[in-house]
This record gives C-alpha cells, sequence and structure tokens, in this order.
C-alpha cells in the first residue's frame, strides 16, 4: 500500500506534543505514514468561550478565556458524554511559555473557532461506532501543564491556571447537561492523555456511583526513562513544569502521599493507585518520546540517531536493541495496571503517537489491529464490558498492520 503526505504544523503534527522550547517546533514538517489519510469526514464544531471563567482565575497563559466544542449527542446517545482533553505538549520554564502564549496552545485569541471531529470525537457510526451520537466535547489546551497549574508569573504576564480551567470546564459542562449523564467517558491523546490519567478520579467524583464512568488515555504514558546517554531528561523537563506552575497541589494525593510531585507528573506512577476503570492506548516505540526523550540532540552531539529518528527502517540493531528496551519498560510500567479486570490495554508495536483522533487509526479499513481488533472495537468492548480489553503486540517489526510515522526534513 503506497504512502502518503501530510504537511502539518509542527506542534500539532503529533497531536501537538512537540515541546515549544524546542528549535525545530516553529516550523512546518513534511510526515510519512503508511495507510490511509487520517482525516475523516466528521462535523466541524464551533469554539465556545467559558465566560464564567474570568471571575475565578481560570484563564489561558495569556489571561484570556478558556474553551470548548461541545457537538449534541442525540438518540440513544443523548445522555452520553465524552469528555476530550486536548494534547499539544507543555512549557517548563518563562521563555517557553512566553513563547507559548502567543499561539494557540496558550491562547484562546489564536484558536481555531471551528475544529473538526474525527475518529473518537466524529459523529458517524461509519468512523466512530459505539460513540458517534454521544455528546462529544473537545476541552481547549491553553495552559501548558496538563490542566494541573495554579500560580502566575506577574513579570511575564503569564497565568499558570490549568486546575482552574479543568474546574471551570467541568462545572460549565455540568450545566450544559453533563450532571444527568448516564455514561460518561474522559479521554485525551499526548499531553491530553497524561491529564486524563491526572484527572481521571476527579472526573469520576463528578458523577453519582451509578454512572458509568471510564477513562481512555492515549499517547500519554510519558515514562521517567533513561535516554541515550544516559539522562532522565523527561525527568528533568516535568521538574520545571512542577515548579514552574504550581502543579503539585493539582497533583493526585494518592501518587503525592508516597512519592514527590515531579514523581507524580508521570502517569506511571498515578495508575498503580487510580480507581477509576481505564483503559491504555500506546504504542510500544512512541515517536514523540524517541524524538524528545530518549535521543534528543543534547544526549545525540554527533546525530548518530539522527536516521532512525526520522525513519524506523534505519535504526541499527544496537539502536532497535535500545528501544526495545524501552518497549520492555512500556509494558512493565502497565503490567500491575492491567491485572485489574476494570481496565484495559492496546500497546502496538508501531512508531507513532495518538491513535485514537485520527480516522485512519481509530477505525478504518485498514486501521492497526490486535487480536484482529481495530482500536475502536478494542475500546469499546472495554467500555461497554462486551469482552477481552488486554492487548499488547509482540516487538518490532511483527505487526504488519501499523501506520509508521516516518519523517521528510526539518524545516521548509
Amino acid at each position: 500500500m503506497g504512502s502518503w503526505v501530510l504537511l502539518a504544523l509542527a506542534l500539532g503534527f503529533l497531536a501537538g506534543a512537540a515541546r515549544a522550547s524546542e528549535p525545530w517546533s516553529n516550523g512546518t514538517q513534511v510526515y510519512y505514514t503508511n495507510g490511509n489519510s487520517g482525516g475523516g469526514n466528521g462535523a466541524f464544531v464551533g469554539l465556545t468561550l467559558i465566560q464564567s471563567a474570568a471571575a475565578r482565575g481560570a484563564v489561558c497563559l495569556d489571561g484570556s478565556l478558556p474553551g470548548y466544542h461541545l457537538h449534541r449527542g442525540s438518540g440513544s446517545g443523548s445522555n452520553n458524554w465524552l469528555v476530550n482533553l486536548e494534547g499539544g505538549g507543555w512549557c517548563n520554564d518563562v521563555k517557553s511559555c512566553v513563547y507559548r502564549k502567543s499561539s494557540r496552545r496558550g491562547s484562546s485569541n489564536h484558536m481555531e473557532r471551528q475544529l473538526q471531529f474525527t475518529g473518537i470525537m466524529s459523529n458517524r457510526p461509519e468512523e466512530n461506532p459505539d460513540f458517534y451520537n454521544w455528546n462529544r466535547v473537545k476541552v481547549r489546551y491553553c495552559d501548558g501543564g496538563s490542566f494541573t497549574g495554579d500560580g502566575a508569573d506577574a513579570a511575564s504576564g503569564l497565568y499558570f491556571r490549568g486546575q482552574r480551567i479543568w474546574q471551570a470546564a467541568m462545572d460549565d459542562l455540568m450545566a450544559q447537561g453533563m450532571r444527568s449523564a448516564s455514561q460518561a467517558l474522559l479521554s485525551g491523546c499526548s499531553a491530553g492523555g497524561a491529564s486524563t490519567i491526572l484527572h481521571c478520579d476527579e472526573f469520576r467524583g463528578l458523577f453519582p456511583s451509578n454512572t458509568r464512568v471510564k477513562c481512555l488515555a492515549d499517547a500519554g504514558m510519558f515514562l521517567d526513562a533513561v535516554d541515550i546517554a544516559g539522562r532522565r531528561g523527561m525527568r528533568e523537563f516535568f521538574n520545571g513544569i512542577v515548579r514552574l506552575q504550581g502543579s503539585g497541589r493539582s497533583l493526585p494525593r494518592s501518587c503525592t502521599s508516597r512519592m514527590d510531585k515531579t514523581s507524580c507528573f508521570f502517569p506511571q506512577n498515578v495508575l498503580p493507585n487510580m480507581q477509576t476503570p481505564t483503559f491504555i492506548l500506546n504504542t510500544a516505540y512512541d515517536v514523540w518520546q524517541l524524538q524528545e526523550s530518549l535521543a534528543p540532540k543534547t544526549a545525540d552531539r554527533q546525530g548518530l540517531w539522527e536516521r532512525c529518528k526520522q525513519n524506523y527502517a534505519s535504526c541499527s540493531g544496537n539502536q532497535l536493541q535500545f528501544l526495545n528496551g524501552f518497549r520492555d519498560e512500556m509494558l512493565n510500567s502497565v503490567k500491575g495496571f492491567s491485572g485489574s479486570g476494570q481496565n484495559g490495554v492496546f500497546i502496538n508495536s508501531c512508531f507513532a503517537h495518538c491513535q485514537s483522533e485520527r480516522q485512519d487509526t481509530w477505525y478504518s479499513g485498514n486501521s492497526p489491529r490486535l487480536g484482529n481488533k481495530r482500536i475502536a472495537e478494542a475500546v469499546g468492548d472495554w467500555y461497554f464490558e462486551r469482552g477481552n480489553a488486554k492487548y499488547t503486540d509482540c516487538a518490532y517489526p511483527c505487526d504488519g498492520t501499523c501506520h509508521h510515522i516516518v519523517f521528510r526534513g526539518r524545516h521548509l
């Protein structure tokens, strides 16, 4: 099957997972994947700004109002709610947050007024068989701290109000009818996937005990891993977020009661004590983590990993051995979690990032499969308790259904 080309802004091409402080995140990239276009035919949905947010200081990095896109459900889904937390990386110091506040990731003044809902957000049954007629909401991400911060930097005109934005958005949606939901699902991809894990039990607490409430975290398992130079760059990065944004107060107490705050920004340390049924969707060879955590330029001064990072097929035997070690860490991080009957996992051996919001990977004729189940089918089976919900892949290159991401050039 032929490859296809997609031009995408770098802050959006991996569901916006690029760090704003990285030099390459300002340009436009080309990437190829195997398979069909990620786009679908879902509805375009308008932006709603939360007018009540300003009075409670629930504002974006630049002080503008936060917002969400709501597409109302119908028929049998009219009383069910899917709340999706947008992804888009993080900012971990004043410089990167100042840069970020002049973009859609830090200001509603720069957000698109309409977004197309695809994948799990689609309103078409042929694209999204289980959730197409639910009330579907995308909460926009403009705080740079996975909806956890609570502070400010007056000198730089920065507001770190992610936790207040979360609360304001949930309050507004409850008033829009979510308080009477029969079923609810919190989801998110990339930084939004991490946000989903951090806020999952909090989301469960919004509803009566007889409401079915679950969480789906896509590409949110950012691991506290050692890079190719033996350093823990992701820990340093997350530590900057927690310190700058005052995130520690908002992180799950089930974690902070036993570990330091930075450790509790890592989803792998929150999972063991989560009470709410959760589904982990992740690739074992997450390309964002390969690019930015495992083999960043700061750890690869000679550029020995550059070709491997651009195209998985160019990785040497030693590089694949290192990446298989990361895969082992990924599987070990969910081992205890997946032992619970209420939880689900789908970890495929693909070089990709975010699979629930792209139509080609969520539910299409040639979508990735494990156990002959497409991702949408596996998630639906888990949510509605129709059958097995535990799928893990063999090591690369055994899976021929992957939609791998291959990069072509840095800047255009």
